[in-house]
């Protein structure tokens, strides 16, 4: 027999998995829970999430409440799911509607548990330079992404991969595992299997901070960190009052003092090798090519970015 779900998620992320679930299932979805519509910068437009969008286009009924509370569980008790599956809602789960055992919570986390729990694990995969990663989904409990694991798969990380690429990979790979795992759970055959503790690692949230560059590291570590950023937010460096995004970039064997600017094609210089700069965005501006970039502004070699 079908299952009867509740979904919540909030970006393009989720989306993917969602409408494997809608398109590619018998599964019938009773509501969508998202994160609330954002008015833009000036407040003149109100933006809705990717979910939400997608929502609307299937004519799924979506709800956004701010917060999850006890009538926001009665409403989603009297609907009477089997189960409800979260993908980057952006929201705990309260203990009280986890109290529920008529109804099973699982989470799809983009880490291969228990390492990177919490709020940014492609992210930290690829500037910590992980060889590999994965889907787990886990039924979540009242400790962040502690909860016993139904389903692994593991992806490779490609060389100069990027948090936009590698999202999407694992999407796609999310919007497969939840059909199995939904198949298993409608025969009843789902096993869950205790995460070790021992072996638990947490991916805390990217602030803004984090994303300036340090011309001082080695060129290996400031590669996995622009792309652990790439496209957003971004790794960003000042020059002359700029804020410039480096959105592709390679490692090189050139070298200098960090930060120096070692040729006409924005190669620079780290505390080990350097960067070669593909692809760049200036603030409020579109993201050109490092050739494109230089047509119109000047980055001279011998310049030291470190001094801005």
């Amino acid at each position: 027999m079908a299952l009867k779900l509740i979904f919540m998620g909030t970006p393009n992320f989720a989306v993917p998995i969602l409408q494997s679930i809608v398109k590619d299932s018998d599964h019938k979805i009773l509501s969508v829970y998202t994160q609330p519509p954002k008015k833009s910068n000036r407040g003149q437009k109100i933006n809705v999430s990717a979910i939400h969008k997608y929502s609307n286009s299937e004519n799924l009924s979506v709800r956004h409440p701010e917060n999850l509370d006890r009538k926001e569980f009665e409403y989603l008790n009297n609907l009477k799911p089997d189960v409800v599956v979260v993908v980057a809602y952006g929201k705990i789960i309260p203990n009280f509607f986890l109290e529920n055992k008529k109804i099973l919570f699982i989470n799809i986390h983009a880490s291969l548990l228990p390492k990177w729990r919490g709020a940014a694990p492609i992210q930290r995969s690829i500037i910590e330079m992980d060889e590999e990663t994965g889907i787990s989904i886990m039924k979540i409990i009242p400790k962040l992404d502690a909860g016993p694991l139904l389903m692994q798969k593991k992806v490779v990380i490609q060389e100069n991969e990027n948090c936009e690429t590698l999202s999407n990979k694992l999407s796609l790979l999310g919007s497969k595992l939840i059909l199995e795992s939904l198949d298993i759970i409608e025969k009843k055959n789902h096993k869950f299997i205790d995460q070790n503790e021992g072996l638990a690692t947490y991916a805390k949230k990217i602030h803004k901070s984090e994303s300036q560059i340090n011309w001082d590291v080695k060129a290996k570590h400031l590669v996995a960190k622009i792309n652990g950023l790439a496209p957003s937010p971004g790794a960003w460096f000042n020059h002359k009052g700029n804020r410039l995004k480096i959105i592709n970039v390679k490692e090189a064997n050139q070298s200098g003092k960090p930060g120096e600017v070692l040729d006409t094609k924005l190669t620079v210089a780290c505390k080990e090798n350097s960067i070669r700069i593909l692809s760049i965005q200036k603030e409020g501006k579109r993201i050109l090519s490092s050739n494109e970039f230089l047509a119109g502004y000047k980055i001279e070699k011998g310049e030291n970015l470190s001094d801005f």
